[in-house]
This record gives C-alpha cells, sequence and structure tokens, in this order.
C-alpha cells in the first residue's frame, strides 16, 4: 500500500498539515512557510507527494519525494 500525500492547507487563521483523505489536521503553524517546511520534512522522510495549497484551497505546487513515475516509460 502507498502512503498517502502530504498537504499543506490553509486552517483557521494559519496553516496545517493533513494527510489526503483524512478531516483531521496533524498540527497548526501560523505561517504557511512554517506549515510547508514541516510537510516537505514529512514527505521526504515518507518518501510520499508533498501538496501545497493556495490560500482560496486550490493546490499551488506539487512535489514528490518518492517514487516518481516522471518521465513515463515508453
Amino acid at each position: 500500500m502507498s502512503k498517502r500525500p502530504v498537504h499543506t492547507v490553509p486552517h483557521g487563521d494559519g496553516w496545517a498539515n493533513r494527510r489526503a483523505g483524512s478531516d483531521r489536521v496533524a498540527k497548526t503553524f501560523p505561517t504557511k512557510a512554517e506549515a510547508q517546511a514541516a510537510g516537505r520534512n514529512t514527505a521526504r522522510h515518507e518518501h510520499t507527494e508533498h501538496i501545497i495549497h493556495r490560500k482560496d484551497g486550490t493546490i499551488g505546487e506539487r512535489n514528490s519525494y518518492g517514487n516518481d513515475p516522471y518521465p513515463p516509460r515508453g
């Protein structure tokens, strides 16, 4: 089973990291930069994807720290 990606998302007045498919957040941070750094460390440690959202909730950036399928075979 592959590990679920880490999402850095707006949460209340700050930012938080949560797993894909989860409603709960692991920890909240006052700034996006702090949440992003913590999410990146978790994704690197667990060899998974880190998805960073904008303040409006849309995806702003994606980084893969695992088995990246790009470039595709063939």
